[in-house]
């Protein structure tokens, strides 16, 4: 696959967005199907990526707010119960 990347004038800055969006739908306008594909896929991902870095920040909070919860004294101890629940569930 040969492309040839063409440089173009720098946008103007984006303050929010909504600008961003509207520069996004602009770019794919002019893209292939199989190019629209592709950005799709990555949107996906990049989507589900960000739901589970939410999720993440939220357990980490949560368990920053009640420490009972945290039943491990240092990372030995957590890593350990890991290995043995692993071994337990083949």
């Amino acid at each position: 696959m040969n492309e040839t990347i063409i440089e173009t004038e720098k946008p103007p800055e984006i303050t929010d967005q909504q600008g961003y969006i509207d520069r996004i739908d602009d770019t794919l306008r002019s893209l292939s199907l199989e190019r629209l594909k592709e950005v799709s896929d990555f949107a996906a991902y990049l989507a589900d990526k960000e739901r589970r870095h939410r999720e993440f920040v939220e357990e980490t909070l949560a368990a920053a707010a009640n420490p009972e919860r945290i039943m491990f004294k240092d990372s030995t101890s957590l890593i350990k119960a890991a290995l043995e629940t692993v071994s337990e569930n083949p």
